[in-house]
């Protein structure tokens, strides 16, 4: 048996300002707007990846936030090219960094929050 990334499937209140974050700031593009089951929803690509994004469904009831850790879910990664452009234009649009680029082994990285307190890394190949 093979497995293969195929999405990830991200559930926020505010269809419209989280489908601008990935469009306009991240540079992800709009596939379609669609319905996951009752919810309405978009997928996006970026640079091959899918991204769904859907709002809860009138008979889901959701519980906690993003801003607090659980198990599971915890971050997104995202490689760039510089990361320190990419620090500076986020940052200019409002977005806060709990950890500016710093230097691991083979990699430099960055941590914020976007929009419904969702963690983005952003990752660099040094």
């Amino acid at each position: 048996m093979s497995f293969r990334f195929h999405h990830v499937h991200v559930i926020c209140k505010d269809l419209e300002k989280m489908i601008g974050f990935f469009t306009e700031s991240i540079g992800a593009e709009l596939v379609r707007r669609k319905k996951f089951g009752t919810a309405d929803g978009a997928s996006l690509s970026l640079k091959g990846a899918t991204l769904n994004l859907r709002v809860a469904r009138t008979d889901e009831k959701i519980e906690g936030d993003a801003s607090q850790t659980v198990y599971g879910y915890n971050h997104i990664g995202l490689e760039v090219e510089d990361i320190e452009a990419a620090y500076t234009d986020l940052r200019s649009q409002g977005y806060s960094f709990f950890m500016p680029p710093t230097n691991i082994p083979e990699l430099r990285i960055a941590f914020f929050r976007g929009p419904e307190d969702i963690v983005i890394e952003l990752v660099q190949r040094i």
